[in-house]
């Protein structure tokens, strides 16, 4: 008999501890009731029946994480997103720009070919047209 009372001493200092220590390390906003200074208090000063009022009454629930929802199912980012006629501007802006560029290196070449010298005017040394002295 002596050692059941033992073992339940050494679970009840056990489960008052844990008790003190859970309600010390929540977030005040997951304290039902009152605040979280007195909830410390009735757990340290009601040893057994704090620990279990804080279990059943002073501790709030954590709110289910919810459904994650994937960025293309979020109509609050779709919102924010520019419509596709956006998107088409900006390609057909880019792809004219690409053109542009390209006919401009191809004006360049042929010129530098028809003419068969260096678009620069440099002879092959990198010297003057004259050659070496």
């Amino acid at each position: 008999m002596a050692r059941l009372l033992i073992v339940l001493g050494i679970a009840a200092v056990v489960f008052w501890v844990f008790s003190i220590v859970d309600c010390a390390v929540q977030a005040p906003t997951r304290h039902r009731g009152v605040s979280k200074g007195a909830w410390i208090a009735i757990v340290v000063l009601i040893p057994v029946l704090g620990g279990l009022l804080w279990f059943v009454l002073g501790r709030a629930r954590r709110e289910p994480a919810g459904r994650v929802v994937a960025p293309d199912d979020d109509p609050s980012f779709l919102g924010t997103l520019h419509g596709v006629s956006d998107q088409d501007e900006r390609i057909r802006q880019l792809e004219e720009e690409l053109a542009r560029l390209d006919a401009e290196d191809d004006d360049l070449d042929a010129r530098g070919d028809d003419e068969g010298q260096d678009p620069d005017g440099l002879g092959p040394e990198g010297g003057s047209r004259g050659g070496a002295r």
